[in-house]
């Protein structure tokens, strides 16, 4: 297969078939970073709003890294995988008023790995160099038929090589885009659209109508189920208690109620009393359950139980174990905090009548 000829297809296609995205209408290097961070793990609608919202909030690089890492944090809450946000921030403050120019200067900088660095230099400055997400592997294991796992190691070596040696020297960027998009659009998991397909000459697969067996997947673990119990432990002027988690994690620099996992064969009450103790210092009296809500984090579906508590009254005042600090809030104050899409559920579905008096 000649690779220059695959590309002359591709780009064809693509200047033809490419969505309208805001992302890209710009050479802008910091919004192409903040769109390729923001569609990891997210949906592109979802992303669009979020994506001008956080423009026009901080337009340039020296705004965010001047911007409070709580505020990012806040205007980051539905997207998840919050480490992206406080990376990006990170990033922002070490690069000063740009971005470095070449691959090999942003892998340096927190949160911008082979992807995404990639995706900037590329489509940013127009470097020569490959950008390999999922949809990429699929749509050259199928041109390739390659016959190892996906996920392993000699498949990643394999088709980074392979698209390292299809990247033109001219327009590497949109060339890069086209591939992603020829594997969002066309070259899908299941039931790919080849009739739609500008390389099929090129595609080892649909020559061989072994589409459906690539790229080899092994089959996914299963998922385990978790409890959560979440308590609201109200003050004397109705305000919830929150706490701070400081520190790394998924959850660090934002506000949750205090919340544990509940142990096998501990019911949701004893779950809910050792939260108060464990983490506040508190003693409460659980009551009931408000709410359980249901969300999948990796490979676990969590069953967040979510449990009003009546605090004793010869209760102290709030001892952290494992939090930076605590605070009561209003429902209106804690909606200014940075928290997680579950944590602003719970905040929202507390503010509602049915649950205010909770």
């Amino acid at each position: 297969m000649k690779s220059s000829s695959l590309a002359r297809k591709l780009l064809r296609w693509y200047d033809t078939n490419k969505r309208d995205l805001p992302w890209r209408g710009t050479r802008d290097p910091y919004a192409i970073w903040l769109s390729e961070v923001m569609l990891q793990q997210t949906t592109v609608k979802a992303v669009e709003p979020r994506w001008r919202r956080f423009l026009e909030r901080w337009p340039t690089l020296r705004e965010l890294a001047q911007a409070p890492v709580a505020d990012v944090l806040h205007e980051w809450t539905g997207l998840g995988y919050y480490a992206r946000a406080r990376n990006m921030h990170r990033a922002a403050m070490l690069a000063g008023d740009a971005l470095p120019r070449t691959y090999a200067e942003l892998l340096k900088l927190p949160g911008l790995g082979e992807y995404t660095a990639a995706a900037v230099a590329s489509i940013a400055h127009g470097e020569r160099v490959p950008l390999v997400d999922a949809n990429v592997e699929r749509v050259l294991a199928r041109v390739h038929t390659v016959a190892e796992e996906i996920r392993s190691a000699p498949a990643k070596k394999k088709l980074r090589a392979l698209a390292d040696a299809l990247v033109p020297a001219n327009r590497p960027g949109d060339f890069n885009q086209a591939l992603m998009e020829l594997g969002a659009m066309t070259c899908t998991p299941q039931k790919p659209m080849c009739r739609s397909c500008p390389i099929t000459e090129e595609c080892g697969a649909f020559q061989t109508a072994t589409q459906e067996q690539f790229p080899r997947i092994k089959p996914k673990q299963k998922m385990k189920t978790v409890q959560e119990a979440t308590i609201v432990i109200r003050d004397a002027r109705g305000r919830v208690l929150l706490l701070f988690r400081g520190g790394a994690g998924s959850f660090a620099n934002m506000w949750e109620l205090p919340r544990v996992t509940v142990a096998g064969g501990e019911s949701l009450s004893d779950a809910a009393v050792r939260a108060a103790q464990s983490l506040a210092g508190l003693q409460v009296t659980a009551g009931p359950e408000l709410m359980c809500m249901k969300h999948t984090v990796m490979r676990s579906r969590i069953a967040l139980h979510v449990m009003a508590c009546a605090r004793s009254r010869s209760a102290g005042n709030v001892c952290l174990s494992e939090h930076e600090e605590a605070r009561w809030v209003t429902l209106v104050e804690w909606e200014k905090l940075p928290k997680s899409i579950t944590q602003e559920r719970v905040r929202r579905a507390l503010a509602t009548s049915a649950l205010r008096d909770g």
